[in-house]
């Protein structure tokens, strides 16, 4: 009896279980259509407010780095420029810090890549590369052009307990803009020269020869360097083109540089906030103004000279 009773309960128990999983399925859409308008949304309401709309974006067909045509009738590259166009439109709080920052230090920037021959564009590579902040890597590349530690004394920068130059806007420019000359003569083009800025000259080089391209379209690549490129296009597609993609605000609204007046420091300075309070400014003011000093003091005992910006 009890052994029967077992069996009808299991059979009970299958049946419910198939019965479930059919409703699950039939209940389940798997297709893109839009479907019916519901109650709620044939009253001309929608769920984030009437005015809200995310768009698709029409991509330009005139894109270009320093240049060199964007190749759309590539299938991925397309879904690739999409995809950041898409991210840099819609995560909008980052983008508009980006137009922020942009205002206040492209004007710093745009000069000596100018003056090394570097075209424009390279500009925003900085802006992707750092967000125009002084951050650090998690490989402990800093500054606005996240420059290696080697690099940068390599190509004379001062790196010690007491000074970084990788956080001097100026100074690092200058490096940034003898790596990417020293790559373009190797690769002749200015896309696989700012894609080297990512991955490095042996890699990128290293990866040409293995997959027997002479390009980085139609290079296989890890998603930060594949990325790479799309991202600095999509930003600066976007930046030039505000008003396309949704941004407004007025020039008030902007970022700019502090006046500010240079100063010429040959000695040792045992206490910066002592010596700022004498220049008649404050600690914080001068740092902010010299993020390249990292203590509260400036050792110099090779009296070398030093050029300290201070507010005015």
């Amino acid at each position: 009896m009890k052994r029967t009773l077992r069996i009808l309960l299991i059979i009970n128990i299958v049946l419910l279980s198939s019965i479930f999983i059919f409703a699950t399925k039939t209940n389940t859409s798997t297709t893109l259509i839009p479907t019916k308008p519901n109650e709620f949304q044939k009253k001309g309401t929608n769920n984030v407010g009437e005015q809200y709309q995310i768009r698709a974006i029409k991509i330009p067909d005139n894109l270009n780095f320093a240049g060199e045509r964007l190749p759309l009738e590539k299938w991925d590259v397309k879904e690739r420029i999409d995809r950041e166009l898409l991210v840099n439109t819609y995560w909008q709080s980052n983008s508009l810090l980006l137009f922020k920052r942009a205002n206040k230090y492209f004007p710093i920037i745009e000069p000596i890549l100018a003056k090394h021959g570097i075209p424009d564009d390279f500009k925003y590579l900085a802006l992707i590369e750092s967000g125009l902040r002084n951050v650090t890597s998690h490989a402990g590349a800093k500054g606005f052009w996240q420059i290696m530690k080697a690099t940068g004394k390599e190509n004379g920068l001062e790196i010690n307990d007491n000074v970084d130059e990788r956080y001097h806007v100026e100074k690092a420019t200058e490096v940034a803009c003898k790596y990417l000359n020293a790559s373009f003569k190797k690769f002749g083009n200015w896309t696989l020269t700012a894609a080297s800025y990512n991955a490095g000259r042996a890699g990128i080089a290293r990866r040409l020869k293995a997959q027997m391209v002479d390009n980085y379209y139609d290079l296989l690549l890890v998603e930060e360097t594949a990325r790479y490129m799309l991202r600095i296009i999509a930003v600066k597609e976007i930046i030039s083109h505000p008003d396309l993609y949704g941004f407004q605000f007025d020039l008030e609204d902007l970022y700019t540089l502090s006046a500010s007046k240079t100063i010429e420091v040959d000695t040792t300075i045992t206490n910066i906030a002592q010596f700022a309070k004498n220049l008649g400014t404050n600690y914080k003011e001068l740092k902010l103004l010299n993020p390249w000093l990292k203590q509260n003091k400036l050792n110099n005992a090779s009296r070398k000279k030093y050029y300290l910006k201070i507010a005015q």
